[in-house]
């Protein structure tokens, strides 16, 4: 199995996204926790890692995710990061086009940019968008592109994109002045977008442009094909094909020694506490609790952890885990990356023979099989 995502089968592992941490958490700890993880799966031959941006989310807790990977991209040597995802509707597109572009720089190849319209009710408010009226999906398309445009032929004039206005200066050769800050990788660095709901939005989006298409973790298996299929029907309106290769599907995923050591961890751990605690209250509060059942006439009361770990999880043994990922691979058609979510695993010896027995077992039994 090839190790970069670019290879032409195969599964390089990745993690989705920095862990989830409860609130009244000590804030310089676990960013240096979160740091501390990423050493170690750059150590072990992971291939990339992604950041979360929010803002008023206590248990996602890092608002400023270009400064988390710079001091991450100094650290480490080979592992790719990206933002998982810059939440577009939260930023002034002049200022996030030249931060993502010094971040690019400093990468050297190593960057990443997901984007997305957010979808923390907190956040919204904050920066004052209304998500019923589908402002946020507007306004992340809107400076989007405005973004790619100033990259690669910023007009002068004044511009306005939601709450958001700048003005592009006219050129001045006398003194230095212009917009001048352009990404290191050309035309811009790889783009990535999140979808969420059967025939999302942003993963039509991602086949029309051929961006990178990363399905969320909370989808039942039995939903991702549908994610794919959007894909798919992008792709056929801009008469481009859909490559299999960038699909990044994420995955709770917890390799154990044995599967009952698995299950028990999966029932009584860190994973048990962050559903229950934030995943399930969150999808609750934004009316999206129906994403995570694979029957839309199931009960809430139905999704118990058992349901996850048969559903949606992917925990057990080195074998356990090997057949999972094989049948998800074969069921959906085939991906190209799986992006490991990220927790505050304790205790953290667990989680350190997770992700080694992933890279060390796992990885290779699949590459036998010519995934």
């Amino acid at each position: 199995m090839p190790r970069s995502s670019s290879g032409s089968h195969g599964l390089p592992p990745s993690r989705g996204r920095t862990p989830l941490h409860p609130p009244g958490s000590e804030w310089a700890n676990t960013l240096k926790k979160d740091l501390q993880q990423i050493l170690l799966l750059d150590e072990l031959g992971y291939d990339e890692a992604w950041v979360g941006e929010h803002f008023t989310a206590e248990w996602e807790n890092i608002p400023a995710p270009d400064q988390f990977i710079a001091m991450a991209l100094a650290l480490t040597e080979k592992i790719k990061l990206g933002t998982g995802v810059t939440c577009m509707p939260n930023h002034n597109p002049f200022m996030i086009a030249h931060r993502i572009a010094q971040l690019d720089n400093l990468a050297e190849g190593r960057f990443q940019w997901g984007i997305g319209s957010g979808g923390f009710p907190g956040d919204f408010t904050v920066f004052g968008v209304d998500p019923s009226k589908g402002e946020h999906r507007e306004i992340t398309k809107k400076s989007l592109d405005v973004i790619l445009g100033m990259w690669e032929n910023p007009i002068p004039g004044t511009y306005k994109i939601g709450n958001w206005q700048f003005e592009i200066p006219v050129p001045n050769d006398n003194y230095g002045l212009r917009f001048h800050c352009m990404p290191y990788q050309k035309p811009h660095p790889p783009i990535a977008v999140a979808g969420v709901s059967p025939k999302s939005d942003t993963l039509l989006l991602a086949g029309q442009r051929g961006y990178i298409p990363m399905s969320i973790n909370i989808v039942p298996f039995n939903t991702l094909g549908s994610h794919w299929e959007a894909v798919e029907e992008g792709a056929r309106t801009s008469n481009v094909k859909a490559d299999r290769r960038k699909w990044r599907i994420a995955r709770d995923v917890f390799v154990a020694e044995t599967d009952e050591e698995a299950r028990e961890y999966a029932k009584e751990g860190v994973l048990k506490r962050d559903y229950e605690q934030y995943f399930f209250n969150n999808l609750k509060q934004n009316k999206m609790f129906s994403l995570i059942k694979n029957n839309p006439e199931m009960q809430d009361s139905d999704v118990t952890i058992d349901y996850l770990i048969e559903n949606v999880w992917i925990i057990g043994s080195v074998e356990t885990v090997t057949q999972k990922l094989e049948n998800l691979f074969y069921t959906v058609g085939g991906f190209g990356t799986l992006l490991i979510m990220g927790h505050e695993w304790l205790p953290e010896d667990k989680w350190k023979s997770s992700v080694t027995l992933m890279m060390k077992e796992v990885i290779p039994a699949l590459e036998k099989k010519g995934i």
